[in-house]
């Protein structure tokens, strides 16, 4: 990597465009899963999972409803605020832990469904940081100069893979989807500032869906002993997310020399209340400086902050010039963080 003082760096940073978000667009199913309709399912209550988790209700797929339909009326949204037409996206992103099948890829589904098409596209798999991961990409295809319009789409259908009688994680995923538009900014103070990601791999076990894979093919016993379902050991899960979270915050504003008194919206996955909470604390903020709506959408995996996103929009609590703060956890362990000039 070329460092902030080597002219060729400079160079071509005057070159290359910054690239913003220009358009959001949200999707959650409209049947709603209360706590009071968990209780009559597993044995907990209202209390005990809002003091655990700060979740009250959860959106709820019908059968018939799949990922890419969610995704595509969230990716609709957002072209339809920026008044774009679909074949103008150069690229489409999706992020999702529950695709409509292994192959194809959901993002052909949607792309073919929406009629973009000039895009091409993938999906990416990094379950609760997926979304951010999305967004570097997409930041980084965009600051290239090689594409124009970039679709990046969280998307998840959680209750598909989630066991009803597993009170430690049946009260916790709700589905839903989200999509941001990434464009060049006209303004180089607007818009991507920089990320910091990071993998590691020795959480694998600890969160995780075991069969259905190459390791554990589907079969007879792997669905009798489901297997099918996210399995996740709650409380090693929850230490990680609480250092890892405020550990990445901390480390994205130190990368690109910003104070933490700069940060005017934190924007966190929407897991627990408590993680958040943490997170917040450490870094000093508030709670008008920070996003929290998992009460009424649960853990919707990679639609958490596309969610949130839209909530501070309508809410009038993000309004151009803001630093914006992006943070996710998830399983793999995946995590990262974005930094984010807003620029409308």
């Amino acid at each position: 990597m070329r460092s902030s003082t080597d002219p060729s760096a400079q160079y071509l940073g005057e070159l290359l465009p910054t690239a913003k978000i220009s358009a959001l667009g949200a999707y959650v199913p409209p049947q709603v899963l209360t706590n009071e309709d968990l209780s009559r399912m597993v044995e907990t209550n209202d209390r005990w999972i809002v003091d655990r988790t700060g979740i009250k209700e959860r959106h709820i797929a019908e059968p018939s409803m799949a990922t890419s339909d969610m995704a595509f009326e969230a990716a609709r949204c957002a072209l339809l605020q920026r008044g774009i037409n679909p074949a103008e996206i150069s690229a489409i992103i999706l992020c999702t832990v529950t695709p409509d099948m292994m192959f194809p890829s959901t993002a052909c589904l949607v792309q073919d469904r929406l009629g973009a098409t000039g895009a091409w596209g993938f999906d990416l798999i990094a379950a609760c940081s997926g979304f951010l991961y999305g967004l570097t990409v997409a930041a980084h295809l965009v600051a290239a100069g090689t594409h124009k319009y970039v679709l990046v789409i969280g998307a998840d259908t959680m209750s598909r893979i989630i066991d009803y009688t597993d009170r430690a994680t049946c009260i916790l995923f709700g589905d839903g989807a989200g999509a941001f538009l990434v464009e060049a900014s006209e303004d180089p103070q607007l818009g991507f500032v920089g990320y910091l990601n990071e993998i590691d791999g020795a959480g694998a076990p600890f969160l995780c869906m075991p069969a259905g894979g190459s390791r554990l093919p589907a079969s007879a016993e792997t669905v009798k002993n489901r297997q099918h379902y996210v399995k996740q050991e709650g409380q090693q899960v929850f230490k990680f997310a609480v250092r890892k979270m405020a550990e990445l915050c901390e480390g994205v504003l130190s990368k690109y020399n910003i104070s933490k008194d700069e940060v005017k919206l934190l924007i966190p996955h929407q897991a627990n209340r408590r993680i958040i909470a943490a997170t917040a604390e450490r870094l000093g903020l508030s709670e008008e400086n920070v996003i929290v709506n998992l009460d009424r959408f649960g853990n919707t995996t990679a639609a958490t902050i596309p969610l949130a996103t839209c909530d501070a929009m309508s809410q009038g609590r993000l309004k151009k010039g803001d630093l914006v703060l992006f943070a996710a956890v998830g399983a793999g362990y995946t995590a990262g963080a974005n930094l984010w000039r807003w620029a409308y």
